[in-house]
């Protein structure tokens, strides 16, 4: 076996109290150069082109900085909170969105709690929406509300529901569901102002509204039933709309060509009343002229009808040589 030498334990000592001697040399300056770097570190800040910086001094808050980069006080003394016041956030009911584009994937929990609705005429509707809001008051949202999300979910689940129950089940299906949507925007806009949760209100979108799977059958039945008697009802208002305007237009026909029958006669009569005044009026002006006249009318109106013309004189006692006269002319 070789031979070692072994160390003695007082150099080891003093070659330990050398080391120890030139790290506490340097470790004040190793302190402060990381003090620096850490300080550097936190006294350059930046925001993003669609967010607001919400800077608070020992937890107070102390203004709003705009996008860029910044300058605060280090070490924790001002903290700043970005807050995204361009972007448009999405908060859904009834379902949950994993991943969103082409093929969107959806989760495939139980969202019934949400979505299980009473309408107003006591019937039960699996009702699916969203509300699409942007952060208005970044103060608002930070200071005034301890969770505005949860807040924003509450109010909108709430008035939803609210509504859902004013309206029977076919106005929510078909009918009524704009009408539904800007209701709820308004109103939780309303509650969400109350609150000041600093957040506004976009849309509110009715998706999709369903009865619940273990009644759908039935609720197929009845609306089927519903648009048999629909169409029913159309078809009877068809021929309805075949038969009676026609039969008006042929009263009317009649009532019109009655009128007008009566509104002639009536004229003609008025013609012929005025006429015989004009004539009387005229006769007591000179009753001979208007007897000689109206006896010459009468002849130049009757004559050119008469077949035979006998022109007798005055004097003649009887008619009937010339009557004789007249059948030998005509045989001859």
């Amino acid at each position: 076996m070789a031979w070692q030498s072994v160390p003695n334990p007082d150099d080891i000592i003093d070659v330990g109290k050398k080391k120890f001697s030139d790290f506490s040399k340097w470790f004040p300056v190793a302190v402060v150069v990381l003090l620096i770097l850490l300080g550097l570190r936190s006294l350059i800040y930046s925001i993003g082109p669609d967010e607001v910086g919400v800077v608070q001094r020992f937890g107070k808050f102390i203004g709003l900085s705009s996008p860029g980069l910044h300058a605060k006080i280090p070490f924790g003394v001002d903290r700043v909170t970005p807050i995204k016041v361009e972007k448009v956030f999405k908060e859904e009911y009834g379902f949950k969105t994993i991943e969103s584009g082409v093929n969107t994937r959806y989760s495939s929990g139980d969202y019934r709690n949400q979505s299980l609705m009473l309408t107003g005429d006591l019937n039960i509707l699996d009702v699916r929406w969203i509300v699409q809001f942007k952060i208005k008051d970044p103060v608002k949202l930070l200071f005034a509300t301890r969770r505005p999300e949860d807040n924003i979910r509450d109010i909108s689940e709430v008035v939803m529901r609210r509504f859902v129950g004013n309206y029977s089940v076919d106005e929510v299906l078909t009918t009524k569901r704009e009408e539904i949507d800007d209701l709820a925007q308004q109103e939780i806009q309303r509650i969400l102002d109350i609150y000041n949760v600093g957040v506004h209100v976009i849309t509110v979108k009715l998706l999709d509204v369903n009865p619940p799977e273990t009644v759908k059958s039935a609720f197929n039945e009845v609306n089927e039933a519903k648009q048999e008697k629909e169409k029913m009802i159309n078809q009877a208002w068809e021929a309805y709309n075949k038969v009676v305007p026609k039969a008006r237009g042929t009263a009317e026909k009649t009532i019109r060509e009655a009128e007008g029958y009566a509104l002639d006669k009536i004229n003609r009569a008025k013609g012929e009343s005025e006429r015989f005044l004009d004539t009387l009026k005229e006769y007591k002006k000179s009753p001979e002229i208007t007897k000689k006249r109206i006896y010459l009318e009468t002849l130049a109106d009757v004559l050119p009808k008469a077949k035979e013309k006998y022109i007798i004189d005055s004097k003649q006692t009887s008619i009937l040589p010339l009557l004789e006269i007249n059948k030998k002319g005509g045989q001859q």
